[in-house]
């Protein structure tokens, strides 16, 4: 089982992760790739990189056929799946091991059994591992109902194949059950293709703790430690933490027994997730399902236990488990991750897209992205840009660090949930370590934003003066083309008089102002109205949170005009120039 060449069938952050591993043991990378992804950094980074197919997912990442020839045209002797796409499907790994190929990861009698959640179950409540009141697969709906009132409201109703949130209701009534038992079906059958259903007592302040294995397949399983993944947005985490916060040591014990119990009986091989629903008031643990795969959260477990699951993955392909006899017992430290999405958190968090003009990190946090300045997001895949992640002494430090790295932070060219992030790692909820599963919806995110309505005929951001001196390498000047208007603007608002803001063409925007504001127009006029009402020129004037600016057409001689904000836009800078 010895090879020299890894194919990583997926893409993303966790792509430029395997690869960067890879490269710290010696051995190649392949890269495969979609053609909406060609400029993502995994591409640039891996020694060989392989076109597998057009942007949608199914042609591409989950073509079986596209990544095993590109696993043959490079030789690579073994493949990673890293997380999603292909990561849990047992059909996948069978075709590896058909091809000659190395499939790292547990084996494909893994995968199914923990694929599907009544499997799984079945299998814990054989070996003593907590389960929450619940049920076998439901035939109906009356089946169901009855059930519900045998366990006592709430319950959940879950697809048996589900995962990542979808195929799961709440139900208070036997009503709820009634009408959730087919629209749980449904979901399951057409995100999974199984309509499996069945039930479970729901818990209202719940904990998502989940305990890191590693297996030889053989029968020998360590536990490295839990995380916490509770503070989480409709079912998707949000922010992760190692080891989990005020947590009695009695339950910690409980769980890793728990979880290692469950990996010996598998005989479970190379890394996997057992993931627990805590009841911190009555102090019990139940055990919900287990992922067959490395977890996005993954870092913070490398963290406090100094280790590298990727590394132990690889050699656990090749048969190498000796890295399990000087296993770690117990973390040092404390880390947090947070999970940096292409969302608009303002829009109710729905995906954005385009090209990005900026993106900082800062250089002392462990930073795991796909990424960079000129990349291009697109609409086809799951829109997180990158994993954030930190590491101190102390949960408090940790806490810190993390508000500081995101506060250092800044992706610029579309909204994502940078700044809501911020307000979440600040969250009382989240800072004593009082956390549970519906913590984030106490967080109240008031965007300091504009929403463009309609953008005008060219209607750009300048500051003064502008982009200078770059002529003779071929970067023409910029700035305000009236600079006299835009800086007596900025100056009547009280900002320095280079201060960033909007220069308007012909006709002017549309803006819908989410927070308050104080602005100055000047130049040109455009037939400004603020809710339907006229706004003079060359005097601040108050925008509240919720009105809308609209701007016409130039007139009176002039083809330009501006609008300066109290404390400017928030850009940044390039070629020395917002």
């Amino acid at each position: 089982m010895s090879y020299d060449t890894v194919l990583i069938a997926n893409r993303g952050a966790i792509a430029t992760r395997i690869i960067r591993t890879l490269r710290k043991m010696g051995l190649r990378s392949v890269a495969v790739y979609s053609e909406a992804d060609e400029d993502s950094l995994h591409v640039a980074l891996a020694d060989e990189a392989v076109c597998i197919g057009p942007a949608r997912a199914s042609e591409s990442y989950l073509n079986v056929a596209a990544i095993l020839e590109a696993a043959r045209s490079t030789r690579a002797g073994a493949i990673h799946p890293g997380y999603g796409f292909l990561a849990e499907n047992a059909e996948f790994a069978e075709a590896c091991a058909a091809a000659g190929i190395v499939f790292i990861g547990p084996d494909p009698d893994n995968i199914r059994t923990f694929g599907l959640k009544h499997s799984a179950r079945a299998l814990a409540a054989a070996h003593d591992v907590p389960l929450a009141p619940g049920t076998d697969l439901l035939t109906d709906e009356a089946e169901a109902v009855a059930a519900a009132e045998r366990i006592g409201f709430p319950v959940m109703l879950k697809a048996t194949a589900g995962g990542g949130g979808i195929g799961m209701r709440v139900c208070e009534t036997a009503e709820d059950v009634r009408e959730g038992f087919a629209t749980v079906a449904r979901l399951g059958q057409g995100n999974f293709g199984d309509s499996g259903v069945f039930l479970e007592r729901f818990i209202r302040r719940a904990r998502h703790i989940e305990v890191q294995i590693f297996g030889d397949g053989a029968g020998r399983v360590v536990a490295l430690g839990e995380r916490d993944c509770s503070l989480q947005r409709r079912n998707q985490k949000v922010v992760e933490e190692a080891p989990a916060p005020l947590l009695p040591d009695t339950i910690r014990a409980e769980l890793y027994a728990a979880a290692i119990r469950l990996g010996e009986a598998a005989r479970y091989r190379s890394a996997g997730t057992v993931e627990f629903l805590y009841d911190a008031e009555r102090k019990e643990f139940f055990f919900l399902e287990m992922n067959t795969r490395l977890q996005v959260e993954h870092g913070v477990t490398e963290e406090v236990f100094g280790i590298d699951l990727v590394e132990w993955m690889v050699r656990g392909g090749q048969g190498d488990f000796a890295l399990l006899d000087s296993a770690p017992t117990a973390p040092s430290g404390h880390s947090v991750q947070v999970r940096l999405y292409a969302e608009d958190p303002g829009q109710d968090y729905r995906p954005t897209s385009g090209t990005l003009t900026s993106v900082r990190f800062p250089d002392d946090i462990r930073t795991e992205t796909w990424v960079m300045a000129g990349s291009t997001v697109s609409s086809w895949y799951d829109p997180m840009l990158a994993k954030l992640i930190v590491h101190a002494e102390t949960r408090e430090l940790a806490v810190a660090a993390m508000q500081a790295a995101l506060d250092q932070s800044r992706v610029d060219g579309i909204e994502s949930n940078l700044r809501w992030l911020r307000e979440v790692v600040r969250a009382p909820a989240f800072v004593t370590g009082e956390v549970s599963t519906r913590a984030l919806e106490s967080v109240v995110y008031l965007p300091q934003s504009i929403q463009v309505v309609s953008g005008g005929t060219a209607t750009t951001v300048q500051d003064w003066p502008g982009r200078q001196k770059l002529w003779a390498v071929g970067v023409p000047p910029s700035g305000p083309m009236d600079d006299q208007s835009f800086r007596l603007g900025n100056r009547l608002l009280g900002n320095p008089e280079g201060t960033s803001g909007l220069e308007l063409t012909l006709t002017g925007p549309t803006l819908l102002f989410n927070a308050p504001a104080r602005i100055c127009l000047m130049g040109a006029d455009f037939g400004a109205t603020l809710d339907g009402v006229p706004v003079e020129r060359g005097v601040p004037v108050d925008v509240a949170a919720g009105q809308t600016l609209s701007l016409g057409r130039a007139t009176g001689g002039g083809l330009r005009g501006y609008i300066l904000f109290a404390g400017g836009l928030d850009i940044a800078p390039y070629l020395g120039s917002t």
